[in-house]
């Protein structure tokens, strides 16, 4: 659900009917899903939900998942959120994001879930806040992203 968001939340709008489609047929939300192996899981007007398997191969020297991994499938969330709410022809753009890393995930076969969330939607701009979740439910990141939105360009 969003909070100060005049549209009515069951609309189908563009944004939404985009990632709705993507969802039906399952295909990626953007080319960098496949080499980190995420993927879109739901899509509602105003939120995200998106499921990755960081395996070994995205481990940093540590040994543990590496925090870029996580911030690019939060950031997802937190953006796509934010793209269910465009009408046709609006586009938008990420401004900047923040993401705080609460505990180290160790590769491995379980799913992370990244969940992204519209706080606010303007004409102009928009703010999302996320989390992200391990297979049982413990707290792996959450952060924030703020969005500016082009009105849709007239036709001459």
């Amino acid at each position: 659900m969003t909070m100060g968001d005049e549209r009515p939340a069951s609309r189908e709008n563009e944004g939404l009917a985009f990632f709705r489609e993507l969802l039906r047929t399952g295909t990626p939300a953007a080319p960098i899903c496949t080499p980190l192996n995420f993927q879109l899981s739901a899509a509602a007007h105003g939120s995200t939900e998106f499921t990755g398997w960081p395996g070994p191969q995205f481990a940093n020297p540590g040994g543990v998942v590496h925090g870029g991994y996580l911030a690019v499938i939060l950031s997802s969330a937190m953006s796509c959120a934010v793209h269910t709410t465009l009408d046709e022809g609006e586009r938008f753009t990420t401004t900047n994001f923040n993401v705080n890393l609460t505990r180290p995930l160790k590769p491995g076969p379980g799913p992370v879930i990244a969940s992204g969330v519209v706080v606010h939607r303007g004409r102009q701009g928009a703010t999302a806040e996320g989390r992200i979740v391990d297979s049982a439910g413990k707290l792996l990141a959450h952060g924030t992203t703020t969005c500016v939105i082009f009105a849709a360009r007239k036709q001459d």
